[in-house]
């Protein structure tokens, strides 16, 4: 790292800067498993704290009935727990505002995983620590590695139990202290035996099942590995935020350096065998310079192959952007702490491969104390050759150009010639080299070096208009400005294929965030699928086709959801394909290790919880070799991007219809109580009168007389038509909801049809009056004459229910147009109303009062029904192509509802009403 800029790393500072702000210390007392001593442990040293005159709290500890873990609570001060009744039971719970109030300077809390009682402020235990570190308290705490969020999987296939409470990874990564309390898996179990963690009945079962040697070793394990790898990160942070260089070997890290050569995989599997043997974290680096462009297809396919390689092996693949390799790898290695590098021996070809700098001796010699392992090719007969050079795209514009440069600078430097000397008109000549590689790289800057050499000797130098060189001192001056030539325009094309590639790089983000921007708005799934398939194809040039699952739940198969072109269907081979890269999350067809033999490329679209969908892409051809990658690496690294991107979406999208989905099921399952409820109450009351009027007529009919036994047939009467219209009810919502209501059009008589509703409702308003004000030019209705009785009886029955006996029902009718247009006769409208003379509507219930099973508390309590009638009435309004809308009555107490309905065209030479506005209720 000598001859660097050594910076802190910010990052680190900014962790360093979080510590110091007034937030408390979090210690984790941790173990592998119940009964290593882990509360014992913590209160020992909570005493030992006291004693050196801390102000330590106890806020919560389980004892679990161990005496010995009891006597350590002497002397401290154990804060009262809180009650909480919770279903007639009284549970204890940590009193975390009274900690805060008392604000000590250590908490000592047991059972970091625990899940508080409901009712709580926070469900989890772990979040009143974050509560008490934010308030600048000191937290002592605990914690069994079997309730650590990323290894609850692990744990329940290794002991077969699977543990509810768990406690994220963040909390114990952003623990300031870890201290593992450890004991042996035979004295764990000598002390199950002793009954020292459970009572002998529960600890005979525990040994049989969770606490076997094999399970707890393996816990153990986990304990210690998970400790040492927060341990890692503590040093790493330290370091960078104390900009030490390193390494320091307290815990073994190996870098592969992955270049261009034919033996990267071989490289990457050597790596992979020292990281086994040191059983040590790996890390696959390339680092691309801005010669990357004159690299071949077969090199770069190379490179991407031994990255993907060491990602299926388990390591991170990582590439950086870099001009100097070997100073870019250590101080990569040095930032990150690897102890170990591995490096491939390159191998020199050509007749000058000799005079070429070894890329190996270069990081051996600056590694300092770093171990580096130089791997050979493997096998020689079986090695790949390297790869030709890329072929260049010779064009002669930019060699055109360059030609036109010089000479534009030998004009300026004949009229110069006059005022300067020969030797500062050779800068003249610079500036143009440095013009043609800033312009057009590398070649045609040296190009014009050349020619810029042999016009200034040409036009400037004595004997001028030869190439001869007469003055010695004239041949060291051309070779010294050839030289200066060469550097200059060496230097100004690396600066430029540098800029190209961070203008690429830079142009490739603003894609991925515009891409993402657009993804964050996406609502639907098929506006999002296919704003995915039209960026990948335009980023990529490539054709595009996104497969999805079908099914309620997902997994039906797959199905063609979006393409680029559009695609509606696959060929069997790219079916196949697709199924097995979705069935296996990973990819299959063109170019990958598994069905190779199809023509497209396909690639899961998977998130933390699973695939979510298949890619396939595929260019526009024949295919000649289905072996060889689809893309070349970076392009595979921005469509494994783009792919991340789509993946997240997607499961947002699906995450959100979930949402929907169990919304809209609660809904019906409310919806599907309510009936239940309306079902066991309105419809038992009819049925049980019915049964008693008929019990009563079978029992007693010798002893009633006349009028007794024609009271109970009335009573038996009256509630079965009132059974059959809840019944009615039940059956026209089924309807409604099922979407099988075709109502019958026709003309119909307003009075008729108001008649026909009074003589079938008039049992219901027999003891109400009831007055009509039909106007006498009334036009035909357009409407289905069954339905519309019925949502006349449904309105005529919610007036006799709310309005009190002996009170008036009004039925009030008119049409009109509406003010100040020219409309069409046809579209007359008739408005009919139903006032009563009840408690009226609540203002907020106006609408409320036509959903489903909805009631308002008031009326003839006798009368209540499902709470259906009025939604009825709206669902069959609204299918005959009408409105109805309730409000309160002006002049007194009561509702209004008023139904509109279109006049039927028939009646287009009735006159009309004009006027807009309701008459008074």
């Amino acid at each position: 790292m000598s001859g660097r800029d050594v910076r802190p790393s910010p990052e680190a500072l900014l962790k360093e800067a979080a510590r110091e702000s007034g937030r408390g210390r979090l210690k984790i007392f941790l173990g592998a498993a119940p009964g290593v001593g882990k509360t014992y442990e913590m209160l020992s040293s909570g005493q030992a704290r006291r004693h050196d005159g801390v102000d330590v709290v106890v806020g919560v500890v389980e004892t679990h009935g161990r005496a010995e873990t009891a006597c350590l609570l002497e002397g401290l001060d154990v804060l009262p727990r809180r009650q909480i009744d919770y279903k007639g039971q009284t549970l204890e719970e940590m009193d975390l505002d009274g900690l805060l109030a008392r604000r000590p300077a250590l908490a000592l809390v047991d059972e970091l995983a625990h899940s508080n009682a409901p009712g709580s402020r926070h469900p989890k235990r772990y979040m009143d620590v974050e509560e008490l570190l934010a308030a600048g308290i000191d937290v002592w705490t605990t914690l069994n590695i079997q309730h650590v969020e990323s290894l609850n999987d692990v744990v329940a296939r290794i002991t077969r139990i699977r543990v509810r409470e768990t406690v994220p990874d963040g909390v114990l990564d952003r623990a300031d202290e870890i201290e593992v309390v450890d004991l042996t898996p035979d004295d764990l179990m000598q002390r199950l035996r002793g009954g020292k963690v459970y009572v002998p009945h529960t600890a005979a079962r525990a040994l049989d099942h969770y606490f076997s040697p094999g399970n707890l070793t393996a816990l153990r394990e986990l304990a210690l590995r998970r400790t040492a790898q927060r341990v890692d990160a503590q040093l790493l942070d330290h370091m960078q935020a104390h900009a030490i260089s390193g390494p320091w070997a307290a815990g073994e890290r190996v870098l592969v350096c992955v270049a261009g050569t034919g033996s990267g995989p071989a490289l990457v599997r050597y790596g992979r065998r020292v990281a086994e043997r040191l059983r040590a974290p790996w890390t696959a680096l390339h680092v691309e310079t801005a010669s990357r462009a004159e690299l071949s297809e077969a090199t770069r396919t190379n490179i991407a192959d031994a990255l993907r390689l060491a990602e299926r092996l388990g390591a991170e693949a990582v590439t950086i952007p870099g001009h100097d390799v070997p100073g870019d790898i250590l101080a990569y290695a040095r930032e990150r702490n690897f102890s170990h590098l591995v490096v491939g021996r390159p191998t020199r070809t050509g007749p000058f491969g000799w005079l070429r700098s070894s890329f190996a001796t270069a990081l051996i010699d600056r590694a300092g104390d770093i171990p580096v392992h130089v791997v050979g090719g493997g096998d020689p007969r079986t090695a790949r050759a390297p790869a030709p050079p890329a072929a260049r795209d010779v064009r002669p514009w930019p060699y055109v150009a360059s030609t036109c440069i010089v000479a534009a600078a030998v004009l300026v430097g004949l009229g110069l010639q006059l005022v300067l000397t020969v030797s500062n008109i050779s800068l003249v000549f610079l500036t143009a080299v440095l013009v043609t590689a800033a312009t057009f790289g590398l070649w045609p800057s040296l190009y014009a070096c050349m020619i810029s050499v042999l016009a200034y000797n040409f036009f400037f130098l004595p004997p001028v208009y030869t190439f001869t060189i007469a003055d010695p001192e004239n041949v060291v001056a051309l070779f010294f400005f050839l030289v200066a030539a060469l550097i200059a325009g060496n230097l100004a094309a690396g600066m430029r294929a540098q800029a190209l590639a961070a203008r690429g790089r830079a142009g490739t983000t603003e894609e991925l965030y515009r891409f993402s921007r657009k993804l964050a708005g996406i609502l639907d799934m098929d506006d999002l699928l296919w704003a995915t398939a039209y960026q990948v194809a335009t980023m990529l040039k490539v054709r595009v086709v996104l497969l999805l699952p079908e099914g309620e739940h997902r997994g039906e198969g797959l199905a063609v959801r979006a393409g680029y072109p559009p695609e509606d269907e696959l060929d069997p081979a790219d079916l196949a394909a697709a199924s097995w890269c979705w069935k296996n999350n990973r990819e299959a067809g063109r170019g990958a290790d598994t069905l190779p033999g199809a023509p497209r490329l396909f690639l899961p679209l998977r998130t933390g919880s699973g695939p979510v969908g298949v890619l396939g892409i595929d260019r526009e051809g024949p295919v000649t070799d289905t072996t060889r990658p689809l893309l070349p690496p970076d392009q595979r690294r921005l469509l494994d991007a783009l792919a991340d991107q789509a993946a997240v979406a997607i499961e947002r999208v699906n995450l959100a219809a979930d949402v929907d989905r169990t919304r809209l099921l609660a809904e019906t399952e409310r919806l599907r109580s309510a009936l239940l409820t309306s079902i066991s109450h309105d419809l038992r009351t009819p049925l049980a009168a019915i049964l008693g009027a008929a019990s009563g007529l079978e029992s007693y009919h010798a002893l009633l007389d006349e009028a007794g036994r024609r009271d109970l047939l009335a009573t038996i009467r009256d509630e079965a038509e009132r059974l059959n219209r809840f019944v009615g009810n039940l059956l026209d919502m089924t309807r409604l909801e099922s979407g099988a209501l075709a109502p019958r059009m026709e003309a119909a008589d307003l009075g008729e049809m108001v008649g026909a509703a009074l003589a079938r409702a008039g049992r219901v308003l027999a003891d109400h009056r009831v007055e009509m004000d039909l106007a006498p030019d009334l036009p035909l209705l357009k409407i289905d004459p069954v339905l519309f009785e019925q949502v006349l009886f449904n309105l005529l029955d919610n007036a006799a229910k709310y309005a009190p006996e002996g009170s008036t029902v009004m039925l009030r009718a008119w049409h009109e147009t509406l003010p100040g247009t020219e409309r069409q006769r046809m579209e007359r409208l008739v408005r009919l109303q139903v006032i009563d003379e009840g408690p009226g509507l609540p203002e907020d219930a106006l609408e409320r009062v036509f959903d489903k099973f909805h009631r308002i508390a008031g009326g003839d309590r006798q009368r209540a029904g499902t709470g259906l009638g009025l939604a009825i009435c709206r669902g069959f309004v609204e299918a005959m192509g009408g409105s109805v809308s309730a409000s309160n009555r002006r002049d007194r107490s009561g509702a209004v509802f008023t139904v509109t309905l279109p006049a039927h065209p028939a009646s287009a030479d009735m006159p009309v009403r004009t006027t807009a506005e309701d008459p008074p209720a």
